[in-house]
């Protein structure tokens, strides 16, 4: 992996490969945010805001898991295999996103 100056750890991100479906998702999630945005504005049923807003934080939740998918695949195994405090912070990165994905 090429080296990542924006990575605390100086290495590519896990998600790196699927970079542009992750930025495809997320422009596709802007989207629907946009449209919701309109629906407030044009005063449109709540129930049909709602089904949108269920669609928008499903989306952002599948975006969610697989990042955390990649981090767990690639930079917790990767700082396992070396161990030391640098697996341990890792670890706990993961496990507070998972508890914070999980309060959400």
């Amino acid at each position: 992996m090429a080296n990542k100056p924006n990575s605390p750890t100086g290495a590519a991100h896990g998600y790196i490969s699927d970079k542009d479906r992750y930025l495809a998702r997320l422009k596709r999630i802007e989207g629907q945010a946009r449209g919701i945005h309109r629906m407030v504005d044009e005063d449109t049923y709540c129930i049909d805001i709602l089904t949108q807003i269920s669609a928008l934080t499903s989306a952002l939740e599948k975006v969610a898991l697989g990042l955390l998918d990649d981090h767990l695949k690639h930079c917790v195994v990767d700082a396992a295999k070396e161990g030391g405090p640098e697996a341990e912070e890792k670890i706990k990165e993961a496990s507070d996103a998972i508890a914070r994905l999980v309060r959400s």
